[in-house]
């Protein structure tokens, strides 16, 4: 995308019907906004194109989702190893606790997932 696909050109007649002249500070203010815009634009379609393309991307994409499985899962198996300690009873609290921190960090990963591929369906 270069400037001269966006190329303007701004006269009194082409003021968008406003019913008065543009004068110079009007036209100085639209191309200062146009170029503004326009650097905006090319920015981030350069960002869309680099997104997909770097390695590292994915592998931070990936650890992301494995964090979002992991804590959980060490959270509740330090809280059931907490509550085994604390209470004497015949149900394991460690894999009790340790299965609902899993299925929560699965939970909690499927849906980022699916919120971001969502995201990436609409672009």
């Amino acid at each position: 995308m270069t400037d001269d696909e966006f190329d303007v050109e701004f006269s009194p007649e082409s003021n968008g019907g406003f019913g008065r002249e543009l004068d110079k500070d009007d036209r100085a203010r639209a191309e200062a906004l146009r170029r503004t815009v326009l650097r905006k634009t090319i920015r981030r379609e350069r960002a869309r194109r680099r997104r997909g393309e770097s390695p590292w991307t994915w592998l931070g994409t990936f650890g992301l989702v494995g964090w979002t499985v992991v804590a959980p899962t060490l959270l509740g198996l330090a809280a059931g190893i907490f509550v085994d300690n604390r209470i004497d009873s015949p149900v394991s609290f460690t894999i009790t606790f340790l299965i609902v921190g899993t299925a929560s960090g699965l939970t909690m990963a499927w849906h980022w997932v699916r919120r971001e591929s969502e995201s990436e369906d609409e672009r």
